[in-house]
């Protein structure tokens, strides 16, 4: 199972320990969990269809207090073992809020 992991737009966290945060994502790639990551951005671009017509509008449409700070996909074999990864990187940063969402489709 792939899993989003998001941490809550309103709540844009540091690190308390950047390295232990660096060591704790390298062991999850080494085992396999830590599938990608990164952040995105600002400027989205927009493809609507009506009527057989196609429209393209770029933006930046998002505001930064909407914009989630950052994003990982893990892989694991059950909902519970996303939680927990969560709750081990939350340890990490200290309060705050993450989701987790579910992907369906290739792995």
């Amino acid at each position: 199972m792939q899993f989003l992991v998001y941490g809550s737009p309103s709540n844009r966290q540091q690190p308390k320990d950047p390295a232990a945060l660096g060591k704790f994502m390298e062991e999850s790639i080494k085992q396999g969990i830590l599938i990608t990551g990164g952040g995105l951005n600002r400027k989205e671009t927009r493809i609507r269809t009506a009527e057989g017509n196609v429209s393209i509008t770029d933006g930046p449409f998002l505001e930064g207090k909407e914009l989630m700070p950052g994003f990982v996909i893990i892989k694991v074999d059950t909902r519970e073992q996303a939680i927990e990864w969560v709750k081990n990187q939350q340890q990490l940063y200290g309060d705050g809020e993450t989701s987790i969402v579910q992907i369906y489709g290739a792995s």
